[in-house]
């Protein structure tokens, strides 16, 4: 998932779905084509553009619907689990569309919350990137449209690899090598910024290596993060959280956020971070001497799968105006208006074409396309998840092994059985 405000969201690490409630709305036979239609979007750390863009497509939507007005509520994201929660048990508080994390689907979709969505009519929607459009299905149905997605790729100080006559890793075990050697050369400096709480951080890693966190037979998720492809992802990740790259007292209790900070504070001379890092990269020390490059897989040439973080747009289960927040939900999650966020906020669209569009005007974005071109991956499908990120399993198996409480076998294995038991519940 990832929510603007945020770098909280994907920069930190997954936030935790609302839990499911008993039962949802049910649907109803009514579908008012006139009245207030009622939207709720995330509020953001600087919501002015955003906000701007939303109300150009607002003006429009209430030009082509008369006697319909649509009126919009910013809900702050930390509260989000509460708020959909007793929208989800009162259809009369409820909003009619609403954007929410791709993390948090399965769990509102269990808890009965949102509709299944028919695209096939949206001619837009062929050009949805597929492994991002399967971020917005359960089970084989659509439950949202993607509205903008956020991938990582590996940022690089081009001032320190020239001064020491070096090139990007173009293999993930290269990356180790030389964060090593750099760090070797400049004992000042961390080779790379790792977190030991960064999870987006670690699952390419972990997925490069042909491992995952768990597989699905029968609709049963089971751990698999014990799996020897697995460990050797795990094994990987943990080498770089190591006094010769970046010493486990400054790195293990570190996210997403914390280990881009050490990057723009020109203490590391590479770090993890998203396309929506960039502006915050740009306003500190390491602005106008950074690259980036896609972080590489196992061979050289391949590209780590990385974890697609984004947001959706979709329609509430108990909305009495299904048409509408259909035609509202393909307007706002248009290529004419995603293309709009893009120069607003800098969230990267959905639409192959539109992203193509997008990095041929700025050479920026080409390492994050080109990484999702290559196919991204996902966490588990299941509102167990939620449950496995409040425990905040993956991380603390991440740290037992950098701080040498455990070894990577028994911290898996480990992990694994805390896994298991979620998604038995």
């Amino acid at each position: 998932m990832r929510l603007k405000t945020l770098v909280a969201v994907l920069g930190v690490g997954a936030v935790v779905a609302c839990a499911p409630v008993q039962s949802g709305p049910t649907t109803t036979g009514t579908d008012e084509k006139t009245g207030q239609l009622r939207v709720w979007l995330f509020d953001e750390v600087n919501r002015g553009p955003k906000e701007a863009v939303v109300k150009e497509a607002i003006t429009e939507f209430q030009g082509k619907h008369s006697g319909v007005t649509v009126d919009v509520q910013y809900i702050q994201v930390a509260s989000r689990a509460e708020r959909f929660k007793a929208a989800f048990s009162d259809p009369k508080s409820a909003p009619d569309v609403a954007e929410f994390g791709n993390t948090d689907l399965a769990g509102y979709v269990s808890a009965g919350g949102f509709s299944e969505l028919d695209l096939g009519a949206w001619s837009e929607s062929k050009d949805l990137v597929p492994t991002i459009l399967d971020t917005a299905k359960v089970d084989g149905k659509t439950y949202g449209v993607p509205w903008f997605v956020g991938v990582r790729a590996l940022y690089y100080r081009t001032d320190v690899f020239t001064e020491l006559g070096l090139k990007p890793p173009a293999t993930l075990d290269e990356i180790a090598t030389t964060a090593r050697e750099i760090r070797q050369k400049k004992p000042d400096m961390l080779g790379i910024s790792a977190g030991g709480k960064y999870l987006f951080a670690a699952l390419p890693f972990i997925w490069a290596q042909g491992g995952d966190i768990a597989k699905q037979d029968g609709g049963k998720y089971t751990a698999t993060i014990d799996s020897s492809e697995a460990k050797a992802g795990v094994a990987k990740y943990t080498e770089l959280i190591k006094d010769d790259i970046c010493p486990p007292a400054t790195c293990a209790g570190n996210g997403g956020d914390a280990s881009v900070e050490q990057f723009r504070a020109g203490k590391a001379a590479m770090t993890i971070g998203g396309d929506f890092n960039r502006k915050s990269v740009d306003a500190s020390s390491a602005a106008g001497k950074y690259g980036v490059v896609p972080l590489p897989g196992k061979t050289a040439g391949s590209i780590a799968p990385a974890f697609a973080g984004g947001n959706l747009l979709g329609i509430m289960k108990g909305t009495q105006r299904k048409t509408l927040s259909n035609e509202f939900v393909q307007l706002l999650a248009s290529k004419k208006y995603q293309q709009k966020m893009y120069t607003a906020m800098g969230n990267l669209p959905t639409f192959s074409d539109v992203q193509k569009q997008v990095s041929d005007s700025d050479k920026f974005l080409e390492p994050f396309t080109k990484t999702l071109q290559s196919g991204t991956k996902f966490v588990p499908v299941t509102p167990a998840w939620a449950k496995i990120e409040a425990q905040t399993v993956v991380p603390t198996m991440i740290q037992e092994v950098v701080t040498g409480a455990k070894n990577v076998d028994t911290a898996t294995a480990d992990a694994a059985k805390t896994m298991n038991a979620a998604f038995a519940s």
